[in-house]
């Protein structure tokens, strides 16, 4: 009979150690913020943080912060102190003076800087920690910075992805696994102001124009843009002849949408999203270092932007992927 209990005591110790392991194992991971003017700062904190919230993403939490912030560009100067507060206050978020600094006390981090030309400085000291990282758009404030920082990422093999969160929006997650048939075309639209520091689809373009890449999927070749003050149309030719097109909305009422056109039907987009299906994809990848993106897609879409800005400069004239990645130091 002792030896009975002995038994059962052994079993029952080892399902307790089990349990303990897991629940250690499932511990929210600490999460710190680069960047603090704009809104995804408080819509990512409220769905990481507040447990009861309906749109709550389990497994971490934002614990530590970087103000940042860009004088130059109205958005982010007059934001970022009122954003600051709420995460201190609200959230109890603390807020370093320092990011090599704040890399210590974070097992990840979201770099969510408004302005995407200090990204590339404010990413090297998170992967010299070699710290996960997820940057938010846009990427950068270059092509070449864009290269450079997953450049920098490889070579010191941190973990690091780029997405707008139209990706995972439900409604182009059905467009992008829709039975068309043979896919031949695709049109997005979506917002499309420029911000005078960027190239001109960086800033919000970047939102319809993943979309039409998460339909299309890669292997553009050549970019084509016509434009007006209030509208952008930019056409790709894909390797195997399809053909996207991306229309922007500089001005007026905007809204976002794609549309699949196959040999056996036409798709349209019926519902938007919010930022909780990224959210779930970035915890993922904090946990696993798995990209859900890979950093050839994101340059490429990237390069398709800058494509457009080119294609401008030139009077409308076609200009080739490959061209826009090598000047940017792609090799």
């Amino acid at each position: 009979m002792n030896r009975f209990l002995i038994v059962i005591s052994f079993y029952a110790l080892s399902i307790v150690n089990y349990c303990a392991g897991k629940e250690n194992d499932e511990q929210p991971l600490r999460l710190g913020l680069i960047g603090l003017d704009t809104s995804h700062v408080i819509a990512f904190t409220s769905r990481l943080n507040e447990v009861d919230s309906p749109n709550h993403v389990p497994g971490a939490r934002v614990i530590a912060a970087f103000k940042g912030g860009s004088d130059d560009i109205k958005a982010s100067r007059t934001r970022v102190e009122g954003y600051t507060k709420t995460l201190a206050e609200k959230y109890g978020v603390k807020i370093y003076d320092d990011i090599s600094k704040l890399c210590k006390d974070v097992d990840a981090v979201l770099l969510t800087s408004l302005d995407g030309r200090p990204h590339l400085s404010q990413v090297r000291p998170v992967i010299q920690a070699k710290l996960p990282v997820f940057v938010d758009k846009p990427v950068a404030g270059s092509l070449k910075d864009a290269v450079e920082i997953f450049r920098l990422a490889k070579e010191a093999n941190v973990p690091c992805f780029s997405s707008s969160s139209l990706r995972w929006y439900p409604g182009v997650v059905e467009i992008a696994n829709a039975d068309v048939g043979q896919l031949k075309s695709a049109i997005s639209y979506g917002p499309a102001p420029a911000e005078p520091h960027h190239p001109d689809l960086f800033w919000y373009g970047i939102h319809p124009t993943e979309s039409l890449f998460t339909v299309m999927g890669p292997g553009c070749e050549s970019v084509t843009r016509t434009s007006t003050d209030d509208t952008v149309v930019v056409t790709g030719i894909w390797k195997d002849g399809k053909v996207g097109t991306l229309h922007g909305i500089a001005s007026g009422r905007t809204g976002y949408k794609v549309t699949a056109f196959g040999t056996k039907a036409i798709a349209e987009q019926k519902s938007g999203g919010d930022y909780t299906p990224m959210l779930r994809e970035i915890i993922k990848f904090f946990r696993t270092g798995k990209p859900p993106v890979s950093s050839d897609i994101t340059l490429e879409i990237y390069a398709f932007m800058e494509a457009a800005d080119e294609s401008k400069r030139r009077g409308g004239l076609p200009v080739k992927i490959s061209e826009v990645l090598k000047k940017a130091g792609l090799n």
